[in-house]
């Protein structure tokens, strides 16, 4: 039954939807990250570099930022439990036969299969929570979503080191898929079903779309990992001119695939460069912690995975709460207290003392976690309430396109502060600092937007 744009679905069928959501969320997550600590075992028995390991993780996560988009214009037209569900069968396929590679190209190729299953049920997740809850209550199911996207991001380093613990390297990639399974079975009658859009599909501006953020973002990845200049400056050169192309095109369209139209709107653009600031912050941040601390201060492997512990262990508690206050009080007044949280505790971060204890780093770590909860739950509501209903999967693309590119672009800032000898002191946390700052501004700087509306 094709569901009209309303009040939300009726309990218990609401909860069953949010149970699907949050599982596949959980594992598009999961398994961004779950790979990472079976990289040194996978290079071993693919007889292959660890750099040429790295590209699992690279590949999955570049793959993710190229389809997001576009699957979220597809989205609107085919239906999104369709797609959400098509995204999750795409998924398991490609990691049963994860336990067929024998070579890295092959599991490349499914590594990126895997990767356009995850971002076909991603990029219309938030549209879901929109359908699934109630207006005055969509924050509280934005908030829910962060939590799961938090806490699933903090247990998969430790998921991954157990099933290696017990079992060879592909299982690695099977960890998650009861996760697909379970949202499969509870959204086949749970999920909400808005009407689709009868538009045609834009084939060529999908490709433009995928084809801006790919070369833009292999280009950054080529220059700072030490290859040709020329030819990383030649990548990020042709990515801009499709880019300028592409904008071109779809400011023309009804219903582009980069959602221009919303973005053209002050708040929402203030929005998605908050968003995106604070996002290449935090992975800015969170990245260089463990070269600090390991090369500066002593400390071992697992200490340093319990320092970072507490950060997604502060935005779990924030984010509901942050969720609830933000369907009363404007988005910009809580963006704002929460990135001068942020600030202020990446700036004690930053100037620690000689001698410092676990104790030391982890009240520190769940403020910073605290102010970036308080931040993003009320952003990513803003974002979805103000797109109109018709827009509402774009909406979401834009949230979730937003976060993993600067997750990408934060892992490449930190690339090149390593390479500047940078990297591994005090530099990363006084830069994200800065970037905590500016999202602080663009949340506040919404409140003027609003009010001059009015």
């Amino acid at each position: 039954m094709i569901q009209q744009p309303g009040d939300g679905l009726p309990t218990p069928r609401r909860y069953l939807a949010i149970l699907a959501v949050a599982f596949g969320t959980a594992l598009a997550v999961i398994d961004g990250s779950i790979v990472t600590v079976a990289l040194p075992t996978l290079a071993h028995d693919l007889g292959v570099g660890s750099s040429a390991a790295v590209l699992v993780v690279t590949v999955y996560q570049l793959v993710l930022v190229m389809a997001l988009l576009p699957f979220s214009a597809l989205g609107s037209r085919i239906g999104l439990r369709r797609l959400y569900q098509y995204g999750q069968c795409i998924f398991l396929a490609s990691t049963i036969l994860c336990f067929f590679a024998r070579s890295l190209p092959f599991l490349l190729v499914l590594r990126a299969v895997q990767a356009l299953g995850a971002a076909a049920s991603l990029s219309v997740s938030s549209a879901l929570i929109r359908a699934i809850y109630p207006a005055r209550q969509l924050g509280r199911g934005l908030a829910i979503s962060n939590v799961v996207v938090s806490s699933a991001g903090a247990i998969a380093p430790t998921l991954g080191g157990l099933v290696l613990a017990v079992a060879s390297w592909p299982w690695i990639f099977a960890a998650a898929s009861p996760l697909a399974l379970l949202s499969l079975l509870l959204g086949r009658q749970a999920l909400p079903e808005p009407a689709p859009h009868a538009e045609p599909y834009d084939v060529l501006g999908a490709v433009l779309c995928a084809l801006t953020f790919g070369l833009i973002i292999s280009g950054l990845e080529s220059a700072v990992h030490g290859n040709s200049p020329i030819v990383a400056a030649a990548i990020v050169a042709a990515g801009t001119a499709i880019a300028f192309l592409f904008v071109r095109r779809e400011l023309g369209s009804k219903m582009p695939i980069l959602p221009v139209d919303l973005l053209a709107k002050p708040v929402l653009a203030l929005s998605t460069i908050g968003g995106l600031t604070a996002f290449i912050a935090s992975m800015t941040f969170i990245l260089s912690l463990p070269f600090r601390l390991q090369q500066h201060f002593g400390f071992s492997p697992g200490e340093v995975g319990a320092v970072i512990t507490p950060w997604p262990l502060g935005m779990m508690v924030v984010a509901p709460l942050a969720g609830v206050l933000s369907d009363r009080f404007p988005a910009g007044i809580l963006g704002g207290i929460g990135m001068a949280i942020a600030a202020g505790a990446l700036l004690l971060l930053a100037f620690l003392p000689p001698h410092v204890s676990q104790f030391d780093m982890m009240w520190r770590m769940v403020l910073c976690g605290s102010g970036f909860g308080l931040f993003l739950a009320p952003n990513a509501r803003l974002i979805v309430h103000s797109a109109p209903h018709a827009r509402a999967a774009s909406a979401g693309g834009l949230i979730s396109t937003t976060r993993l590119t600067g997750q990408t672009l934060g892992a490449t800032l930190l690339a090149a502060l390593l390479s500047f000898g940078v990297g591994n002191d005090r530099v990363p946390a006084l830069v994200a600092a800065g970037l905590a700052l500016l999202a602080g501004l663009c949340s506040v700087a919404r409140l003027h937007t609003v009010s001059s509306k009015q």
